[in-house]
């Protein structure tokens, strides 16, 4: 994988924005927003939303206090692109798992460099572009050629994501894929999400057995599993509420990685665990997604907040 310099190519004139600019975190670019109205920081590697507050308001993303900001690695914490498969390699299904030449989890784009298309703005909304040619560029770990466009659309009333993957190769295209959203909570052990009752899910914990699901999700130890659902969600924390709406997506999945996964992973203080948890707009395990030559299929989720 061939990666020329950590500055993308630019397509649009700095100076044709009003709140947007380029800045520096780390070692790595990113699009930093200061509008009246909301804040928002892009790294253009990953296409990893870091960052969404609207005005006087605390970040409604999580952010690792220990997130590295290195080329080539990927950041803990916001909204990891995970694409164009999700997890294990080895836990996906055939028709995906055949294009992946790596044992690496979640794919490419959450590492890769993406690249600029448009920054839109006005006095009620700014939305951002950006796009990935996986191309032979990527052929040490992935047989394909597709364009994932990533659109993330900021304003007062919350923040979208929009995913499009376009197959451009000739032959059927399987992927699966997530918007790992990580979401801040100031107590885990008092956070609950509801609108996945009376859903499956594959508990991974558990042997990747399928369990039903009673009521809301409550988190109590280590948490990863995969619900057959792709409902409007809400996420209820001890101070905040969130609304998650999702399209393009039949399942969800629910990640905290409790006290001894949390002491093992990397970038990821100790007793972080206590204050974040990941729910994740996805096609994952049987809602894999196939896509023939110059067929597209949007991802999306908008958070907003609790009615």
């Amino acid at each position: 994988m061939s990666e020329s310099s950590n500055r993308p190519p630019l397509s649009l004139s700095p100076g044709q924005w009003s709140f947007t600019r380029w800045k520096t975190i780390g070692q790595l670019e990113a699009l930093e927003v200061h509008h009246p109205l909301f804040q928002a920081t892009v790294f253009i590697q990953g296409a990893h939303l870091a960052s969404f507050k609207p005005q006087d308001e605390s970040d409604w993303l999580w952010m690792s206090p220990a997130a590295r900001y290195e080329p080539g690695r990927a950041i803990r914490g916001g909204i990891p692109v995970c694409w164009p498969w999700f997890g294990d390699p080895a836990r996906n299904a055939p028709e995906v798992r055949k294009r992946i030449q790596t044992d690496q989890a979640h794919g490419f784009a959450r590492t890769a460099l993406w690249k600029l298309e448009d920054v839109r703005e006005n006095a009620h909304e700014v939305e951002i572009s950006l796009s990935l040619d996986a191309n032979e560029d990527f052929s040490d770990v992935w047989i394909g050629h597709a364009l994932a466009l990533l659109t993330f659309s900021f304003s007062i009333r919350g923040c979208q994501l929009a995913l499009t993957t376009t197959n451009l190769g000739n032959d059927p295209l399987a992927f699966t894929q997530a918007l790992h959203t990580y979401l801040p909570t100031s107590d885990i052990t008092r956070t609950r999400v509801l609108g996945l009752g009376n859903s499956q899910y594959i508990d991974t914990l558990d042997n990747w057995e399928y369990r039903n699901q009673e009521g809301p999700v409550y988190f109590d130890g280590e948490t990863d599993r995969i619900y057959e659902s792709g409902e409007t969600l809400t996420i209820v924390t001890p101070r905040t509420g969130r609304k998650l709406s999702a399209v393009g997506s039949d399942s969800t999945v629910v990640w905290n990685p409790g006290p001894a996964k949390a002491a093992k992973l990397s970038d990821f203080p100790d007793t972080a665990w206590q204050s974040m948890l990941c729910v994740e707009t996805a096609n994952a395990a049987s809602d894999y997604r196939v896509l023939n030559n110059g067929q597209s299929h949007t991802l999306g989720v908008f958070i907003g907040r609790k009615s």
